[in-house]
């Protein structure tokens, strides 16, 4: 059995995605944001950006699309799904994301901790724009009882 503390510093496979304008846009509906800079270029460019930027909490759609899914985490991780929750998510933006950008994802385990029967695994992601500037760092915490 691996102790998660030795989990500290694992680092999955980096992936790629591209930002659509329908994708933004299929986010923003979903979550209640009739704000038009997420429907709208001209809108958008009004507001300052180039192109359709992303609501704040988009990258989980990225996650969810091209990160490693919920069974590879699983799997990778050596967690018992049946007793895992999502802790707890949190960005920070280093400069804007907009529609037909290509960011580039790489996800580490920064932390991870036992308290009270309970593993604490923090997953840190770095997101890098073509140019391999940072333009966005989100943590999430994975949650598994014992």
């Amino acid at each position: 059995m691996i102790e998660v503390k030795e989990k500290i510093g694992m680092t999955f496979e980096e992936f790629t995605f591209t930002i659509e304008r329908g994708k933004i846009r299929e986010f923003a509906k979903a979550i209640g944001d009739d704000n038009p800079i997420y429907y709208d270029i001209e809108a958008a460019k009004k507001a300052g950006f180039r192109d359709i930027p992303i609501p704040p909490t988009f990258p989980t759609v990225i996650e969810m699309w091209a990160g490693a899914d919920f069974d590879q985490l699983i799997q990778l991780l050596n967690l018992n799904p049946l007793k895992v929750l999502h802790g707890e998510q949190k960005y920070e933006y280093f400069g804007d994301i907009c529609a037909g950008d290509e960011i580039t994802g790489r996800t580490t385990v920064i932390n991870a901790e036992n308290k009270k029967e309970m593993n604490f695994i923090t997953l840190q992601t770095n997101y890098k724009n073509k140019d391999g500037q940072t333009v966005l760092v989100a943590q999430s915490v994975v949650i598994e009882k014992q």
